[in-house]
């Protein structure tokens, strides 16, 4: 679990100071809105194959791929903010960056799922309770470190540096367990087979999708709604991801300890929320109205864990984890 945890933390902190930075950014290249929202298409653009080749990477080599996809994590922030002085370089290093961050998205949850398996624990939702608590603290302290007038660089330079000791923290919880060379040759026993049903999938995949692209919009454009159109100073426009991203924390800490009976009310009632909230940041004309919007839009659906789950068996019934499996 410590490989998960610590993977997340610096997600968390990297997204952080990223949606607190986007004002700085699109200032120091001197694009308009229309020009930063097209350079932000990069980033989904370059995640996508980063994303289809991580799985197997992690299949083979394990948690040292995680490591050192947030190494390249925390360095493709620092170079964004150094190169960043025009549309097509911004462009270039968000895909660069987008790369990066799908890549160890993807093996941070690879971690996560592992741990959950192996511990029976909602580990997966907790995991990203982790990266919104951290999504906050980055936040706050980009605000506060662009109010004292600090470069573009600074937050991602800190951000870095926790990459590296959380890569070396993955390393270390991955030497630990590997299994042993008398285990290496015992086949795991398999568990009954897992029967999935592809509309609710489909229902269940397009909400989240629907609750992702909410979170990405909000996290990436509200410091520079509550900066632009709310005239807030920087430290305050920062507060804009950090309040979202500390209901989201509460939320996913919450929905950890929900049971599957619950599951379809968290579903409902969180899409409304979301909705409602969005409403509410785009009628705002003050910024402690947009603030609660934005918390109010952070309760969009997330449950993560299989007991919220309406297509899979109970936790009970699931065949145990078995060490760098085949996709």
């Amino acid at each position: 679990m410590r490989a998960a945890y610590a993977g997340f933390a610096v997600f968390g902190a990297f997204w952080g100071a990223w949606g607190a930075s986007v004002p700085a950014v699109r200032d120091q290249a001197g694009l308009s809105d229309g020009e930063l929202g097209t350079a932000l298409l990069f980033v989904g653009a370059g995640a996508l194959p980063a994303m289809l080749l991580t799985g197997r990477a992690v299949d083979r080599w394990g948690q040292r791929v995680t490591a050192v996809l947030l190494l390249l994590l925390g360095g493709a922030g620092v170079a964004v903010a150094v190169t960043a002085r025009d549309f097509v370089s911004l462009s270039v290093g968000l895909a660069v960056l987008g790369a990066s961050s799908g890549a160890a998205d993807v093996a941070i949850n690879a971690a996560a799922g592992s741990a959950q398996r192996a511990s029976a624990r909602p580990v997966i939702t907790r995991a990203h309770g982790v990266f919104s608590a951290l999504v906050v603290a980055a936040s706050l302290s980009t605000g506060l470190l662009r109010g004292a007038g600090f470069a573009v660089t600074a937050p991602f330079l800190l951000v870095a540096v926790a990459a590296g000791v959380a890569s070396i923290a993955v390393l270390a919880a991955d030497r630990t367990s590997r299994p042993q060379p008398a285990d290496r040759g015992r086949s795991p026993k398999q568990g009954p087979a897992v029967v999935l049903r592809l509309p609710p999938l489909l229902v269940v995949g397009g909400l989240a999708a629907l609750a992702f692209a909410v979170e990405n919009a909000h996290q990436s454009w509200s410091a520079v709604y509550l900066g632009d159109v709310l005239s807030a100073q920087p430290a305050i426009a920062a507060a804009g991801p950090a309040v979202f991203a500390a209901v989201v924390a509460l939320t996913r800490f919450a929905v950890s300890a929900l049971r599957s009976a619950h599951a379809t009310v968290v579903l409902i009632a969180g899409a409304a929320a979301a909705a409602a909230g969005t409403t509410v940041v785009a009628i705002a004309t003050a910024v402690p109205t947009a603030l609660i919007g934005l918390g109010l839009a952070a309760r969009a659906p997330r449950c993560y864990s299989r007991r919220c789950s309406p297509v899979s068996p109970p936790m009970s019934r699931m065949p145990p984890a078995v060490p760098r499996r085949r996709w």
